[in-house]
């Protein structure tokens, strides 16, 4: 459910752009949403497609296309494991293998108890300090050693209360 606060956020957004261009606060909505939310629902598309004044499909491919914004609930903490071929070759595929091993879960998926997230990116843009991840699409982590990976899990799990 989209709230009056949150929209008063969309309408500052819209603001910054002339009114012909308010479809340009589209990536800014969809973030304000997923920051509130934790993911982007249908419903928050048709809202903001409402507000922008522009087809929900066009929201849609905007959501779907950019793999910073989750289309279904998320763990408390989302891992994104680079896996283009330059972190390939520097082992970011085994990175993301040692994460699913020892989260006994698989890319794409959630723990049981919900904290974590596992999840596949494409180029994050750090390609020397590979293999590299984000975690909550803010925080990057370089040279991703399976003991690294270890100590990061248990800093997490330690964080969100586990």
């Amino acid at each position: 459910m989209i709230t009056e606060a949150t929209r008063a956020r969309f309408a500052r957004e819209v603001a910054k752009y002339p009114p012909e261009r308010k479809q340009s606060a589209v990536m800014a909505c969809l973030s304000i949403v997923q920051q509130e939310e934790g993911y982007v629902s249908q419903e928050s598309e048709a809202v903001i497609a409402e507000v922008l004044e522009m087809p929900e499909i066009a929201v849609h491919e905007v959501t779907t296309f950019y793999n910073m914004y989750n289309q279904q609930p998320v763990g408390r903490f989302k891992l994104a494991v680079c896996t283009n071929l330059p972190c390939q070759l520097r082992g970011g595929k085994e990175a993301l293998h040692h994460l699913e091993e020892r989260l006994k879960v698989h890319m794409g998926e959630t723990t049981v108890d919900g904290m974590f997230t596992l999840q596949q990116c494409e180029c994050l843009g750090a390609c020397a300090d590979a293999p590299v991840m984000l975690v909550n699409d803010r925080d990057m982590c370089s040279f991703m050693s399976n003991e690294r990976l270890d100590q990061l899990v248990d800093a997490l799990r330690t964080e969100g209360g586990q």
